[in-house]
């Protein structure tokens, strides 16, 4: 794909790419990348689970195309202003529960600390996995990892 020659595209891939340019906020970047999932939760959680499996699914793909096009486009891997592995990230730890701003924000907190944090396999994902698959992967298992806990505090109704 030849993004010299249409700037157009260029565009559109760092536009999303960056969570329609919250990415270009210039400190924690990811945490407003995140703020993307609140209203995508919110509606979410009105669909079917196989709406919200897909949804899912599609965001994490076109993640995966859109960050490792973004890496192209500034050269250097894993780009702060790419946002939109958080967005999927975030999507992954909510997936399947319903709405509520108790759950909404435990969620993204839990996320964002994860993110944050790392813990083994995910930090080990960011490092090795080439473009856009290194940059998404890791924030889908930390929203797994989130979802875990989060179902554990909605089941034991600590939120």
């Amino acid at each position: 794909m030849n993004l010299k020659s249409n700037p157009t595209l260029k565009q559109s891939i760092l536009f999303l790419s960056s969570g329609t340019y919250l990415g270009y906020i210039p400190v924690a970047s990811g945490t407003f990348g995140t703020l993307w999932g609140l209203p995508l939760f919110y509606w979410l959680s009105g669909q079917g689970l196989w709406i919200q499996a897909l949804i899912i699914i599609g965001s994490i793909l076109s993640g995966v195309f859109l960050a490792g096009q973004a890496e192209r486009i500034w050269g250097r891997k894993d780009p702060s202003r790419v946002v939109i592995d958080e967005i999927a990230g975030y999507l992954t730890t909510v997936f399947g529960l319903s709405f509520s701003w108790k759950i909404a924000l435990a969620g993204f907190f839990l996320f964002r600390a994860m993110d944050i944090i790392k813990p083994y396999p995910i930090r080990k994902i960011d490092q090795s996995m080439p473009g856009g698959w290194g940059i998404v992967l890791d924030d889908v298992l930390a929203g797994i990892y989130c979802q875990i806990i989060l179902r554990l505090l909605v089941y034991y109704q600590v939120i």
